[in-house]
């Protein structure tokens, strides 16, 4: 039985004008076996002509055909038909297809329509109550009209259960394209962050390799040995470099914890090795600071050191500051090196991804060149109770 249900509904659906067809085909068949002589069994006057009776059950049936489109013009005609069969004694059973016709209307159209829905029932009932009396009037009348209310009310509930259904699959069409648009703004935030993690990693280690190579390079001539420690740091560097982009990439797992404020000492080193005098200061206590704020601020530390390797030119040196007051870390990184001209990091891509990473935590960054010459990058990043 639901398997016959889901069909009649799937071909309504997907062939609404078959399905209207074959629909009034089978009314329109019964309608006229009524016609041929079941009618005067219910009829009060059985001398109507014969063919008045078949034109009002064709009357009565081929109007289906429209009533998906013109409902309130389908019920119009047929209650004109109903007047001249409950006028003529007839009481046509083929006037109850009315029935349908009010379910599409209480399907299809606004519930406004209703009352003028019982204007066009009614005054056929109450002529055949007049002129061919049955009994009391309401017993005549009241059980049609409540047959109409019956089904409107049964219209009116499907058309809720359709109604509930299409917001259902609706909230469920917007779920899923919520659910893409978060899926596509998480892999936008990871190309984001690989990216960022690229540039550090790639632009900190090619300019540690640069300044080596440079001292290696002068170091040839007077003292070969340092030229060696030279070419020995660069392969260091190197191998550190494509291990970190190879687990970034690859996503294999990490077998080093990532760079906390612990390792700063060791980036210094490397920077002081690629030739930058670079030293660093500590005020205040060390309060526990987040595993993630602990490596943003290590990644900035090596930003700022990067773009002074890159643009401080010869003779600069660098400072790397970090004060611990009781809301906040303070980080400032100054060089004395040239103030910033063209090309130098005052609005590029290391500059963003520098105040992206304090965003991350509620921070702030500031980046710009000293009153004297050289630049600065401070850092202001709230403090936590306990690190995550």
């Amino acid at each position: 039985m639901q398997s016959l249900t889901q069909r009649v509904r799937t071909l309504d659906t997907r062939r609404p004008g078959t399905w209207d067809g074959l629909l009034t085909a089978f009314w329109t068949v019964a309608a006229l076996i009524d016609a041929m002589g079941g009618w005067r069994n219910t009829a009060p006057d059985a001398t109507v002509p014969g063919w008045l009776v078949v034109a009002m059950s064709l009357a009565f049936a081929l109007p289906l055909l429209w009533r998906r489109r013109r409902p309130m013009a389908v019920l119009a005609v047929m209650a004109c038909v109903s007047l001249v069969s409950n006028g003529t004694g007839a009481f046509l059973q083929a006037g109850l297809l009315q029935l349908i016709v009010v379910f599409h209307i209480a399907l299809r159209l606004p519930l406004r329509t209703l009352p003028w829905t019982l204007a066009l029932l009614a005054p056929p009932l109450l002529l055949g109550a007049a002129r061919h009396p049955q009994g009391s009037w309401d017993q005549q009348v009241v059980p049609t009209l409540w047959a109409y209310a019956m089904v409107a009310l049964l219209g009116i509930a499907v058309r809720s259960r359709k109604d509930h259904t299409a917001a259902l699959v609706d909230r469920a069409r917007r779920l899923e394209v919520e659910r893409d648009q978060q899926a596509q703004l998480a892999a936008a935030a990871e190309r984001t962050r690989i990216a960022r993690e690229m540039h550090d990693i790639i632009g900190h280690n090619l300019s540690v390799i640069t300044g080596l190579a440079d001292g290696g390079k002068y170091a040839a001539a007077k003292n070969p040995e340092r030229a060696a420690e030279a070419l020995d740091a660069i392969g260091t560097t190197s191998r550190q470099a494509l291990a970190e982009l190879r687990r970034l990439l690859r996503g294999e797992p990490v077998r080093d914890p990532q760079p906390t404020l612990d390792d700063l000492d060791a980036l210094l080193a490397g920077v002081r090795t690629a030739g930058l005098p670079v030293r660093l200061e500590t005020h205040g206590g060390t309060p526990p600071l987040a595993t993630g704020a602990q490596l943003a601020v290590y990644r900035i530390v090596q930003e700022a050191l990067t773009n002074t390797l890159k643009h401080a030119g010869p003779g600069a040196g660098a400072t790397v500051l970090l004060a611990y007051e009781p809301e906040e870390l303070t980080v400032e990184v100054t060089d004395t090196g040239r103030s910033p001209g063209a090309g130098t990091p005052g609005t590029g891509q290391g500059v963003t991804g520098m105040r992206e990473r304090a965003a991350l935590y509620d921070g702030t960054l500031e980046a710009g060149p000293l009153p004297d010459g050289g630049w600065r990058v401070r850092l202001r990043l709230p403090l936590e109770d306990s690190p995550s």
